[in-house]
């Protein structure tokens, strides 16, 4: 039993890029049984801009789960980017999830945009001012948001699906002063509170593809800068000893899980 989940973090459209991603999703059905995106999505988070993503990545022959991302809220139009989104036929998770049969299985997607706050021993805590209080409680909030989503999804494959990186060893690359800016390790203590085999996220451009959360989940940073293909896609299942990506426009490349 093995489902193939396709995924891409960062793609930052607006009506400047929309058509470049599309050749490539139009080949999804022979490599694909999902494509997650792991949020960014626009560039600045406008209505005009949530559009141009639901014409690239709407109507396609998979179902298609996002959570959303830093930029899509920078204008504080969310209600009108996810309305858009959804009239699309796209599913977005925020603290929540969803349950999709697959020809190989009932696939359970767990989905939080999360937040910073950084990791063991180099993290913001709940003390002092408001506005330190107010962050790190925003970042347990949602991490317990999405703890609580995975624990509650019946199905036979779970997956966590993010923005923020739930590990610092997908960051590697990053500067070491914006750790605390790009996840946080609450996130990788929802992941390991549940049987997830995969935890897939963005948001760190120059970070690092690979990690693993302390529990032994696989995570997977697939920010477009970082992969530099239209998605990579992830046999999860029975054997999982693959991934393979697809380059804009062209056939996937096989890579090892290692």
């Amino acid at each position: 039993m093995v489902i193939r989940i396709a995924a891409v973090g960062d793609v930052h459209l607006d009506e400047d890029v929309v058509g470049r991603f599309r050749p490539a999703l139009e080949e999804l059905p022979e490599c694909a049984d999902v494509l997650l995106l792991a949020g960014d999505l626009t560039r600045h988070g406008t209505e005009a801009e949530a559009r141009c993503v639901a014409q690239e990545f709407g109507g396609l022959a998979v179902p298609v789960v996002t959570v959303l991302g830093n930029h899509d809220h920078q204008c504080d139009q969310v209600p009108q980017v996810v309305k858009v989104l959804e009239d699309a036929g796209i599913t977005v998770l925020e603290g929540n999830g969803v349950v999709l049969d697959c020809a190989g299985g009932r696939l359970g997607i767990a989905g939080v945009k999360g937040f910073g706050g950084g990791f063991a021993g180099r993290c913001a805590s709940d003390f002092g001012e408001p506005e330190m209080k107010s962050f790190v409680r925003t970042t347990n909030e949602s991490a317990d948001r999405l703890g609580e989503a995975l624990r509650s999804l019946e199905c036979d494959m779970l997956v966590a699906l993010t923005h923020y990186a739930p590990v610092p060893d997908t960051l590697v690359g990053e500067p070491l002063e914006i750790y605390p800016f790009l996840g946080s390790y609450q996130l990788g203590q929802a992941i390991d509170s549940a049987p997830t085999a995969l935890a897939l996220h963005g948001h760190a451009h120059a970070g690092t593809e690979r990690g693993m959360t302390p529990g032994g989940v696989r995570v997977r940073n697939v920010a477009h800068p970082v992969i530099k293909q239209a998605y990579s896609v992830f046999h999860v299942g029975d054997q999982l000893d693959t991934d393979q990506v697809s380059p804009i426009g062209g056939s996937g490349i096989q890579r090892s899980w290692s």
